[in-house]
């Protein structure tokens, strides 16, 4: 098991052009210079990040741009399959091109979405108390985040439309992937101990901002780009998931979430999409932390939480068909 650790530490540190590798990474420092990833059209390196996607070898937003996280994605799955040079692009390039023969679908949008919208959310927690749900303040917000991506990517394939503008019976383009349904997520469903999913482990990698989940045997399952918490508050060590649920709701303390001490004054938020810990609460025996989900995808990997783990919604509701309650959390 720590070999397989290790050799993921080495994958993690991958990260080409962003910054120098650690000592333990395989000796393949670099892509070919031949293969410029950059190089590709739009289009491919969208129906790309589609396939590692579907793979569970999560690339972050899906916007047919070459990044850190589509990088890092082609080189978690290529270790996964067991290839030799895991920085080589080509077999997953020509598995997506037979995978992924589409690209774009139309959504229309179903008067019943409405539901899940609401412009006049606020901005600030004392006042978000007063509402029921924390919705998508547009609907282009929610169509965004159904098809893993961000409102930019959608205003892009969508030049002749006004997106803020958008309403029931609308038709948008949008990446060709298997959709996260807010209409799916059963409120409040806790998520049991499995006698399979448990044995899982998931470990955490702070500084390269991914979270790979292996079964036991050293089969790697699936990786995630993850926001990490602040450095003083980064709970180090092994842990154990206690709790899964979707919907919860989030108590905002501000000095708890700035100096990691609880604070005289607080607000209980209500839950959705657009709350502080997105559709779902995944708690450790850590006291006060766990994974969870976020009202701001496009910040995954970019910035910093408090001290728990933040994924993208359309991951973390992933993570109950990949973990359990028990299974073991290794944070590092």
């Amino acid at each position: 098991m720590f070999s397989v650790l290790r050799r993921l530490l080495c994958l993690f540190c991958f990260c080409l052009g962003l910054q120098s590798l650690r000592a333990a990474t395989p000796s393949s420092e670099a892509e070919p210079a031949a293969f410029k990833p950059e190089a590709l059209d739009r289009s491919t390196i969208l129906q790309l990040q589609i396939f590692l996607d579907r793979h569970l070898f999560g690339p972050g937003k899906l916007d047919g741009a070459v990044g850190e996280f589509t990088h890092k994605a082609v080189v978690n799955y290529n270790f996964a399959q067991g290839r030799k040079d895991i920085y080589d692009w080509s077999h997953a390039l020509t598995r997506a091109a037979k995978e992924v023969p589409v690209m774009y679908a139309s959504f229309k949008i179903r008067p019943e979405l409405l539901q899940y919208v609401n412009p006049d959310l606020p901005e600030k927690p004392e006042e978000q108390v007063q509402f029921p749900y924390m919705a998508y303040r547009s609907l282009v917000e929610l169509v965004a985040e159904r098809f893993h991506t961000d409102e930019d990517f959608l205003a892009r394939l969508n030049p002749d439309k006004r997106l803020n503008q958008l309403k029931a019976g609308d038709s948008v383009v949008v990446p060709n992937v298997r959709s996260f349904r807010i209409e799916e997520i059963k409120p409040l469903a806790s998520h049991k101990t499995d006698p399979v999913l448990s044995q899982n482990t998931i470990v955490i990698d702070t500084t390269e901002r991914i979270a790979v989940v292996y079964a036991p045997g050293d089969r790697f399952l699936a990786a995630f780009p993850i926001t990490p918490g602040k450095p003083e508050f980064i709970p180090v060590g092994t842990w154990e998931v206690k709790t899964m649920l979707n919907t919860p709701s989030f108590r905002y303390d501000k000095q708890f979430l700035e100096e990691g001490v609880r604070g005289g004054e607080a607000w209980q938020l209500p839950p959705g999409p657009n709350s502080p810990v997105g559709i779902l609460w995944c708690g450790i025996s850590k006291s006060g932390i766990g994974l969870h989900g976020t009202a701001l995808p496009r910040t995954i990997g970019r910035s910093r939480s408090a001290g728990c783990v933040r994924f993208a919604n359309w991951d973390i509701v992933r993570l109950p068909t990949l973990i359990r309650p028990g299974s073991k959390v290794i944070v590092r």
